[in-house]
């Protein structure tokens, strides 16, 4: 192919042509710092899924309907993003992730745009299709798009890199909070946010959605704009991956595939390493605020936990739960993958046994406990895609990764199922005590022992489950040609200058920093 003509076919296919994985290439001097703010811009936007409580009495309400029935909007949604990162995984590696960003980013706003509809017409099904199904595609697909990236980015400090990332996760539920309550209330002035009883009307629902449909959409952009893969063989400077392999025993030079790397045990392990610690972290934060409420009553059976103070509980467990993914995660860069499991499912059982037997003594235990259990759970989600590049390399990555949150799936319906179901055996909720959460809180530490005994086994991946070089060479031949178009000039290297990179840093910074604000000031009311 001559130079003209690789020219020629990368200007064509239209205005959707800087989607082409050949136009995200970087050139060599591209500054890697742009490529965390554009994984933050999509992880906090889709973060937005843990916010959904904040209108689901509203929607409750407004379709006349249950619960139950509203909650069905929240589970298509989480099914979904576990079955579109499993199935989508091996598309999002071979497109590119600004193809699979904007993809993304279209799924995740046409879900809250059909979702309005569904509102204004009082159709729940279009609810269920619109956020649940398609924005549930568009949660999946944004989740893994800009991980495998950011690893091949930061091939040095890899736990560091995840871990802003999904912090972003993390945090996006703090920024979509009290966002949603500002917004419902400027839609509906006689909706009153601080009245857990007050409902907002269909109409401010219907705008909500619609608004942060166009919110999120144009944030997600950011994101899309500013993502680019790095060149084969580019390295950060003075980094030799070879020294790095040589140094940890369970990091590879090696490349597995994603079909390869379920015929491994060690990805087996991994997922049930991620299971069991998932599965411990959610079943108190399904259950977080009634849990402390329940856990000081006085003589009379009342709670010497106010609402509001409970509020703050779950405020406080989301700062932690979005500081561990990335304290933890960049603390694995130093520790290894391995060792920073076992603090989360060791030291896990220790917290949780604590929590059953002396929990109840004082909040400030109680909360400090909980906290700690909570940085477990997000530091778990973090340092997984760091551990799957060490034991298969970057290949395929993005695709593994897809294939292992098959286990947060997994853990969402059984973590919660544990601890409802011995809370339903012991009693009325609203009347329940700290002993009556002990089987449950047990439980988890076997729990917790299982995905222990999982992450001591993982080993370093067998040399029968490698890809040959020729493999992964031709897979990056055309990434290669693409990067000597970039550099010959052929193809516009897209700026990176310092201020490109100061104000997409402060994008998300500021977003960041309004979600601590607004929970912060809730979390104080804990401490009243």
């Amino acid at each position: 192919m001559t130079a003209t003509t690789a020219h020629r076919e990368a200007s064509g296919g239209g205005v959707l042509s800087f989607l082409d994985r050949s136009r995200t290439v970087a050139s060599s001097d591209y500054n890697r710092w742009l490529i965390p703010p554009a994984a933050l811009a999509i992880h906090l936007c889709i973060g937005q899924v843990y916010a959904t409580s904040v209108y689901k009495a509203s929607l409750v309400a407004h379709f006349d309907s249950s619960l139950t029935a509203i909650g069905i909007i929240f589970s298509i949604a989480i099914v979904m993003l576990g079955l579109s990162a499993a199935v989508m995984g091996t598309w999002v590696d071979r497109v590119g992730p600004r193809m699979a960003m904007f993809v993304a980013s279209c799924a995740w706003a046409l879900g809250f745009l059909v979702g309005s509809v569904g509102i204004a017409t009082t159709q729940l099904w279009l609810v269920y299709l619109g956020y649940g199904f398609i924005g549930g595609i568009g949660l999946g697909i944004g989740y893994i798009s800009p991980v495998s990236t950011l690893i091949k980015w930061f091939p040095d400090r890899p736990g560091l890199a995840t871990g802003m990332a999904i912090m972003g996760f993390g945090g996006g539920a703090m920024v979509a909070s009290p966002l949603s309550r500002q917004l419902l209330s400027f839609f509906d002035p006689a909706y009153n946010p601080a009245n857990s009883k007050s409902l907002a009307s269909g109409h401010a629902l219907t705008l909500l959605f619609v608004s942060l449909a166009v919110i999120y959409f144009v944030i997600m952009m950011i994101g899309v704009a500013n993502v680019r893969v790095p060149a084969p063989g580019w390295a950060p400077e003075g980094f030799d991956a070879s020294t790095l392999s040589r140094s940890k025993s369970l990091v590879t030079d090696q490349s597995v595939s994603a079909a390869n790397s379920i015929r491994t045990p060690q990805f087996w392990f991994l997922w049930v390493a991620l299971f069991c610690n998932v599965t411990a972290g959610i079943g108190i934060l399904e259950q977080a605020a009634p849990m402390i409420q329940d856990f000081f009553r006085g003589p009379g059976g009342t709670s010497t936990v106010a609402v509001a103070a409970a509020g703050g509980f779950v405020g406080l467990l989301s700062l932690f739960n979005m500081a561990g993914r990335f304290a933890w995660s960049s603390a694995s860069d130093k520790v290894g993958r391995k060792p920073i499991y076992m603090v989360y499912l060791g030291v896990g059982i220790v917290l949780y046994l604590l929590l059953a037997l002396v929990g109840s003594t004082t909040t400030a235990v109680f909360v400090l406990l909980a906290a700690i259990i909570i940085s477990f759970y997000g530091g778990g989600f973090s340092t997984a895609p760091a551990y799957l590049r060490d034991l298969f390399g970057t290949y395929q990555v993005g695709a593994i990764h897809g294939r292992l949150l098959t286990a947060w799936s997994a853990a969402g319906v059984v973590g919660p199922l544990i601890i409802n179901g011995f809370l339903d055996v012991a009693g009325t909720p609203g009347k329940l005590t700290a002993a009556d959460y002990r089987p449950a809180l047990f439980t988890m530490v076997g729990v917790l022992a299982v995905g222990f005994v999982a992450n001591l086994l993982v080993k370093a991946v067998d040399n029968r489950f490698h890809e040959p070089a020729s493999v992964v060479e031709a897979a990056a031949a055309k990434d290669r040609e693409a990067a000597a178009r970039v550099e010959a000039g052929e193809v516009s290297r897209g700026g990176a200058g310092a201020v490109r990179v100061y104000v997409s840093w402060g994008v998300v910074s500021l977003l960041l920093a309004y979600g601590v604000y607004e929970t912060l000031v809730t979390a104080s009311k804990l401490f009243a």
